[in-house]
């Protein structure tokens, strides 16, 4: 007889080692595609307001990995006030993940650390399809952990030899131009004209909590890809929504960036309607349609963030805590 099944618990600094960049990227990939081929299930997305400042966000969904059939759920809450008020990470949260055959919780891990990898990597699977050919010069918008982690990832997929830097606060921008600059050995400039640095670069991404468009349509110029990033709920917003009109416009997930992304924004001004949009990043990923078409096409990215990328890393951090028994093992029913 089998010993009784155990929950693992993992901490940031159990499982922040487990995984390296590259793996996060093919795990993202691996989820993708298999939502592009209808293989993903349960998927769904949950804004949760407070009477404070905090905003929950809960997402889940499931995943076939290796024969078996996992599915995830994770609860953030967000206050972009939590550093300067209470010195805590301005995202806090857990991921619990389950055998998606008998229900039974496989781990609790932290969520912070794995929200901010995978987002990243969703970035870098995206762009990897859908980035013109000259991308060596690349802006980047938001100066904060995301734009740091984002710029490792990039790095993986893009040939880029030159950084432009903005973010609504400069000094974060002469911050991280000087740190990325010495850890990456590439020219690294901090901007606070933001139509100039844009109309140098072919790719253009922004990973910021803005409330308010920033990123105007007479910024880019044609044969631009725009990964936006930031817009995970209803109220935020980085891009003018005259940029999906008339464009390439792909989705992480359709009916997410309906509701929460860029896309969200765009329909509510009756610019754009859902069947404008040309595919969810998936299809692309699966073969079902194509990228880049050529390189005069400008192509907008709206990611809103999914539970199947939360899926595949737990997954992929799971598996590795099992191998290494690594971590608390409990029993949540004694």
């Amino acid at each position: 007889m089998n010993p009784p099944p155990r929950t693992r618990i993992l901490t940031r600094t159990e499982l922040s080692p487990l995984l390296d960049v590259p793996e996060y990227i093919q795990g993202v990939e691996y989820a993708f595609r298999q939502h592009g081929e209808g293989r993903s299930f349960g998927t769904a997305m949950i804004h949760g307001d407070t009477p404070s400042e905090v905003e929950f966000h809960i997402k889940a969904g499931g995943l076939r990995w290796k024969g078996r059939n996992y599915f995830a759920l994770k609860s953030n809450g967000s206050s972009f006030r939590n550093r300067e008020l209470r010195g805590l990470p301005n995202i806090l949260g857990a991921i619990l993940l389950f055998d998606a055959e008998s229900g039974y919780p496989l781990a609790i891990m932290d969520s912070s650390e794995l929200t901010r990898q995978r987002t990243a990597a969703g970035t870098a699977v995206a762009l990897k399809y859908l980035a013109p050919a000259e991308a060596g010069k690349i802006l980047l918008c938001g100066c904060g952990v995301q734009g740091r982690i984002h710029l490792r990832y990039l790095k993986e997929v893009l040939p880029i030899d030159e950084v432009f830097a903005y973010d609504l606060k400069p000094e974060a921008a002469r911050g991280f131009a000087g740190d990325m600059e010495r850890d990456y050995g590439i020219p690294v400039h901090y901007v606070e004209n933001l139509s100039s640095a844009a109309a140098q670069c072919r790719v253009i991404v922004t990973c910021t909590p803005s409330k308010a468009p920033f990123l105007l349509a007479a910024d880019v110029r044609p044969g631009t890809t725009v990964a936006a990033v930031g817009a995970d709920s209803p109220a935020k917003q980085e891009l003018e929504s005259s940029l999906l009109r008339g464009h390439k416009v792909v989705v992480d997930i359709l009916r997410q960036c309906a509701v929460a992304g860029e896309l969200h924004h765009a329909l509510v001004a009756g610019l754009v309607t859902e069947g404008d949009v040309y595919a969810e990043i998936g299809e692309i990923i699966a073969g079902k349609k194509k990228g880049r078409e050529n390189e005069k096409e400008t192509i907008i990215y709206d990611a809103t963030g999914t539970a199947i990328q939360d899926t595949a890393a737990a997954i992929l951090i799971y598996e590795k805590a099992e191998a290494r028994d690594i971590g608390l093992k409990i029993d949540l029913f004694a």
